[in-house]
């Protein structure tokens, strides 16, 4: 088959498409179900769940599909502690909890649980793949993956983030080039050193590694599939393009504020998490990039202002919510992830069979 590669034989998949893991409830087990029932891998968005709600949808979805799935954590990095002076993130965030009815913005505190606890549960379900974002895990934690026979893939946004991840024993590096969504997986450079566009970075990848490369950033149909083929990918991975699906946990305003943005309005912030991450321009990301001595550090500033995004959901006010999304959110279309691939797959294989070339 045309769109056979290497990875897919290994991972027992038929389509060379892989679900970006979406955190925050956009990735529901609908979504995974359906991209794997359609001969993709679907996964599983963890890192903001507990390690029960981890355990109790991977239990979900393994009982709804029999095909391979993966679980996506964030790698632990240092927390900072929570700084003295937080007068300014909260001065910015009381009209806004105000304006949406909620009680006025305190000192933040993070989840009771630890990474370690949330990779257990990884561990004991019946996922075939464990990803991670935002550095390298602890050299036993991947062993302990393989001694459980998961496949281990890890993201960089450079070429020496990816030889650290081969290095580290990764089966799969996803290079993240710069037009994708939400969090940057940065964790070796500066952010502004990693902000390398998917067409660059994916064949320099690819000729660094002997492992296989999967590119991400800016692929939402089968040009794109195609076009990361033929830079020496053997997957994508895509999720701007599914965040407009039936099965995505997108709420109502945001699913409008992807209809109508274009793809000059997406832009990184720290504003929502104190992490780099691409996203479409609103209200608060322009408050907040105004005002950076009012934004805490990753995980303290995500935790602080979760209690505006939850309200801000529930009100369909986009004005304050944490929008993610790539370049080419243009292209999303509002139907069933089925279809999404179905199309996908078709379009590469088509545009593929035409003559594109792939590397041998």
């Amino acid at each position: 088959m045309v769109l056979d590669t290497a990875l897919t034989r290994r991972l027992g998949i038929s389509n060379p498409l892989i679900l970006a893991p979406m955190a925050g409830g956009t990735t529901t087990t609908d979504l995974v179900v359906a991209v794997c029932e359609a001969g993709g891998l679907g996964f599983l968005a963890g890192a903001y769940l507990t390690p029960l709600e981890i355990a109790g949808q991977a239990a979900q979805i393994r009982g709804r599909t029999s095909r391979p799935f993966g679980i996506n954590l964030f790698a632990p990095v240092p927390s900072p502690g929570l700084p003295a002076a937080i007068a300014a993130a909260l001065e910015l965030l009381e009209p806004i909890h105000a304006e949406l009815g909620i009680a006025p913005p305190v000192a933040p505190v993070l989840p009771a649980y630890t990474f370690e606890e949330q990779l257990q549960a990884v561990l004991d379900s019946n996922a075939d793949v464990f990803s991670f974002t935002f550095g390298i895990p602890f050299a036993n934690d991947l062993a302990r993956m393989r001694a459980r026979r998961k496949l281990v893939f890890g993201t960089a946004t450079t070429v020496r983030e990816a030889v650290l991840l081969e290095q580290a024993g990764v089966d799969a590096v996803v290079a993240q080039g710069s037009e994708a969504g939400a969090h940057r997986g940065t964790f070796a450079v500066s952010f502004t050193a990693g902000m390398v566009g998917s067409i660059a970075l994916v064949p320099q990848v690819v000729d660094a590694l002997s492992v296989p490369v999967i590119a991400s950033g800016g692929i939402m149909d089968g040009r794109g599939l195609a076009a990361a083929l033929v830079l020496g990918a053997q997957a994508a991975q895509m999720g701007t393009a599914f965040l407009a699906c039936d099965e995505a946990g997108t709420s109502r305003a945001y699913r409008e504020a992807l209809r109508t943005a274009r793809e000059d309005e997406t832009r990184t912030t720290t504003a929502f998490s104190g992490r780099p991450a691409r996203g479409i321009g609103n209200a608060f990301m322009d408050a907040a990039d105004a005002n950076p001595d009012a934004i805490l550090p990753f995980p303290w500033q995500n935790a602080l202002t979760r209690p505006m995004r939850t309200a801000a959901a529930a009100a369909d006010n986009a004005r304050y919510l944490s929008l993610w999304a790539g370049q080419g959110l243009p292209l999303a279309r509002s139907e069933p992830a089925t279809e999404i691939v179905a199309r996908v797959i078709a379009e590469a294989a088509a545009l593929l069979t035409a003559g594109w070339a792939r590397p041998s």
